[in-house]
């Protein structure tokens, strides 16, 4: 029989184990504490909340796996929504090409993020923080003080929503975001991409004398992520069809949180979507189950944040646990 201990370390060298029993006790805390939280509806809602910030997550995660941070992904989804929006009403560009544009332009800025970080070899902490700058100034130039309302239906169409078995609300956003993860889940797992990415976190010198050129895995690595946060513009004109250039003001840092409450290492090598994936569903289902039990928002931010500091704790004891 395994004893108490070994499940323990079991349960810290697997990540996502972590975050899915949290989610689990979260829900069941919630639908004691309150009435209406296991309502189909609201459960429906929940996941919906967690699109974009569980879509910008996704590319984070990649970056945090290379031991990076990327504190300008939502500026760069945001730029992206006030481009595919105000090229089609202002320019009368089809949906579908301003819809590429987007996603080109959020791959080009990545590209550029992941350049200056290879090629110059400067921490990621202060080049994106640098972009943040740059590309939210950007926006704001961009759109004159104006929000822009989605008026293509291909621009709106992640908002769609469908009725699994007549009853469940479930929308095209949400399907696509599944489809991603279970992407990059694949690319991470089965692909010789993938082990490049964990071994550049892990250690990119040792990984240098492997053999993986470990300045084309990072810079792809954030050229992938560029696309994934154009897809989450998309799916944030879904979500609400209007561009906002003030929107998702503190995106980098739920993206952030959703990434380290769901088990992967800030210290890079360590980690999984899947994880992430719970963790977006974790940040979600706090924040709407305090709010159901009337709970201030500012207390909810609370105990975001104490969430943080304990999963960055565990990370750094397990760490410890396995040298």
């Amino acid at each position: 029989m395994t004893t108490i201990k070994e499940r323990s370390e079991f349960i810290l060298r697997t990540p996502a184990i972590g975050p899915a029993i949290a989610l689990v006790v979260a829900v069941v805390v919630f639908s004691f504490a309150t009435d209406t939280f296991l309502n189909v509806d609201n459960l429906s809602l929940v996941v919906q909340q967690s699109l974009v910030i569980g879509t910008l997550a996704l590319g984070q995660t990649l970056v945090i796996l290379t031991s990076g941070i990327d504190l300008a992904n939502a500026a760069i989804a945001v730029f992206a929504t006030l481009l595919m929006a105000k090229m089609v009403l202002l320019s009368g560009m089809p949906g579908i090409v301003a819809l590429l544009l987007g996603v080109v332009v959020a791959a080009a800025i990545g590209a550029v993020t992941g350049g200056v970080v290879t090629v110059f070899r400067l921490p990621p902490f202060i080049v994106t923080l640098g972009m943040l700058t740059i590309v939210t100034a950007v926006s704001r130039i961009y759109a004159s003080g104006q929000s822009f309302p989605v008026t293509d239906d291909t621009l709106g169409f992640l908002g769609q929503k469908q009725y699994l078995f007549g009853q469940i609300e479930i929308t095209f956003g949400m399907l696509l975001m599944l489809v991603m993860y279970i992407g990059v889940w694949y690319a991470l797992t089965r692909t010789a991409w993938g082990k490049h990415v964990y071994a550049v976190g892990n250690d990119p010198e040792a990984a240098r004398l492997s053999g993986i050129h470990v300045r084309r895995s990072l810079l792809g690595v954030y050229i992938v992520a560029g696309v994934i946060y154009g897809i989450a513009a998309w799916q944030a004109l879904g979500r609400v069809p209007n561009a906002d250039p003030n929107a998702f003001q503190l995106g980098n840092l739920d993206s952030i949180t959703a990434v380290v409450i769901g088990g992967t290492s800030l210290f890079g090598g360590r980690g999984s979507v899947i994880g992430t994936l719970v963790g977006a569903l974790i940040v979600a289902v706090l924040r709407s189950g305090l709010t159901q039990a009337g709970i201030d928002n500012l207390y909810q931010d609370v105990a975001t944040g104490v969430l943080v500091i304990a999963a960055v704790a565990v990370d750094r004891f397990s760490r410890g646990r396995q040298r």
